[in-house]
């Protein structure tokens, strides 16, 4: 029969406090933090994910790391940077599975009302929202039949990304079609759109990089309400298929004054307008 110390019973508790308080101290250690982020970097995928920015938007490990970054907000420590290192890890091999973005190539869509915000500063904001809905109807739905998607919505316009340029293309005239067709007492809108192809950086539910800037910049070249896209976009459309649906090419000049900033000197930009 055991006969209970009550001096080693209350000295128990106290070792597993000072136990868990030097595991606490070594997991948050400054060199054994640095030391799993040297690791990640070396690591398949983004060294960074966890961060808001990369864990935004849909996917379960993009799900699990906003839990664990809420989880573990209030104690970083190499724990962390391991569990994180993990799903890093998880999110590059369903890159290289195709079941994340990967590294093929996107089309991106930027769209703007023409004078919108002049337009919404004389009407009110009743008719302003009545004015959005109308172009979200006409304009969303043609995006998503095609398999494209709505990145971000931007006030009076949206970012919305594509597979495929030709894709792109005919998913937004036909958004112009229904567009014509909104009227709010006499008021008709005018969008113009850019598109534009490459390789940006998903970031999240996002894109960043180079290639979204210039995406941007051919929708400010559309001015009073025209397509205005890059030349790789072009040189993905076959002629007969733009013939068919009724449109032709007519390069975009730039001048001085309206000079394309954040793009590279020697970008191309054309029209796509109705024959």
């Amino acid at each position: 029969m055991r006969v209970s110390n009550p001096q080693s019973d209350s000295q128990e508790p106290s070792r597993v406090a000072r136990a868990a308080q030097r595991l606490r101290s070594l997991d948050q250690a400054p060199h054994a933090v640095e030391a799993v982020r040297r690791m990640r970097r070396v690591l398949p995928g983004d060294h960074s994910f966890g961060d808001p920015l990369s864990a935004a938007g849909e996917g379960s490990a993009r799900a699990i790391a906003r839990a664990a970054d809420k989880l573990f907000h209030d104690s970083p420590g190499a724990s962390r940077e391991v569990g994180f290192a993990a799903l890093q890890m998880w999110q590059a091999l369903r890159e290289w599975s195709g079941k994340g973005e990967g590294d093929a190539e996107v089309t991106l869509v930027f769209t703007d009302l023409v004078a919108f915000s002049t337009w919404a500063l004389e009407v009110g904001d009743e008719d302003t929202l009545r004015l959005l809905r109308a172009v979200a109807t006409a304009v969303e739905p043609e995006i998503v039949a095609r398999g494209g998607r709505v990145v971000k919505r931007m006030g009076d316009g949206l970012m919305a990304d594509f597979r495929s340029p030709a894709v792109a293309v005919e998913a937004m005239h036909a958004a112009l079609a229904n567009l014509a067709e909104v009227d709010l007492d006499g008021y008709r809108p005018a969008m113009r759109v850019g598109i534009h192809s490459g390789h940006p950086r998903r970031i999240g539910d996002d894109w960043l990089g180079v290639d979204v800037n210039i995406a941007a910049r051919m929708m400010e070249a559309g001015r009073d309400g025209n397509v205005v896209v890059s030349e790789v976009v072009l040189d993905a459309l076959d002629a007969d298929w733009l013939r068919q649906r009724g449109l032709k090419v007519k390069e975009h000049r730039r001048f001085f004054l309206n000079r394309a900033r954040g793009v590279p000197e020697d970008l191309r930009m054309f029209q796509l307008v109705r024959c």
